[in-house]
C-alpha cells in the first residue's frame, strides 16, 4: 500500500545546484510553518530558524560549512537552532530560573529542531523546491553564532539551503530494509 506522501519520501533527494529564481517569502513562511507542526518534546518547540537571504551573508556561512557552493546559489538559507532563549525569557517573566544544562535538554532541543526541520523539507519538497542540509554549519559555531546574531542559549543544528533545482538528481541507494528494521 502507498499513498502520495509516502512517495514523495521515497523519491527525496539532495539537491546541490540551484537555478537564481528567488523564492518568494510567503514560500518559505509556509515551508517553516510546515514545519512547526512537527511532533516537539512536551510541547516546548525549543528550536528557532534563522532564515538568510542576503548573498554576502550566505557566502560567509558557506565559507563556514567547508565552502559548499550550494549554500551560495540557493536563494534561502535556513539556520535550525536549538533554542533555549525563548522558554528563559519567559521562565523569568514568571520568575523562574531555567534550568538548561543538562545534556538531555539539548538533545531535546537538537531533536526538536531536527524533527521540525525535516517535516519543512517534506513540505519543500512537495512545493516543487529543493533542499541540502548542511550539518557543516556546526564547523565553526561561534563564528556561525555571530554571523546569525544568535543570542545566548541558541545553537545552530543544521542547515538547510532551500530554492529551485537547476536539475533533478539522482536518487541516493539506501540500505536494506533488514539492515536496520530489527
Amino acid at each position: 500500500m502507498t499513498t502520495p506522501t509516502i512517495e514523495q519520501i521515497y523519491h527525496h533527494f539532495t539537491v546541490r545546484s540551484y537555478r537564481n529564481d528567488p523564492v518568494p517569502v510567503e514560500l518559505v513562511e509556509q515551508v517553516v510553518a510546515a514545519g512547526q507542526r512537527a511532533s516537539t518534546s512536551s510541547n516546548l518547540q525549543t528550536y528557532s530558524v534563522v532564515a538568510v537571504t542576503d548573498a554576502a551573508k550566505r557566502a560567509r556561512l558557506a565559507k563556514l560549512a567547508n565552502n559548499q557552493v550550494q549554500i551560495v546559489q540557493a536563494p534561502v538559507f535556513l539556520t535550525w537552532c536549538a533554542d533555549f532563549s525563548r522558554l528563559e525569557r519567559v521562565a523569568r517573566r514568571q520568575g523562574y530560573d531555567l534550568e538548561a544544562s543538562y545534556v538531555e535538554s539539548f538533545l531535546v532541543a537538537a531533536m526538536d529542531a531536527a524533527i521540525a526541520s525535516q517535516a519543512a523539507a517534506l513540505a519543500a519538497e512537495s512545493l516543487g523546491l529543493g533542499i541540502c542540509y548542511i550539518g557543516a554549519i556546526r564547523n565553526h559555531p561561534a563564528e556561525a553564532i555571530e554571523l546569525l546574531g544568535l543570542p545566548h542559549r541558541v545553537f545552530p543544528v543544521t542547515g538547510m539551503t532551500l530554492g529551485w533545482p537547476d536539475a533533478a538528481p539522482l536518487i541516493r541507494p539506501r540500505l536494506p530494509l533488514g539492515a536496520i528494521l530489527h
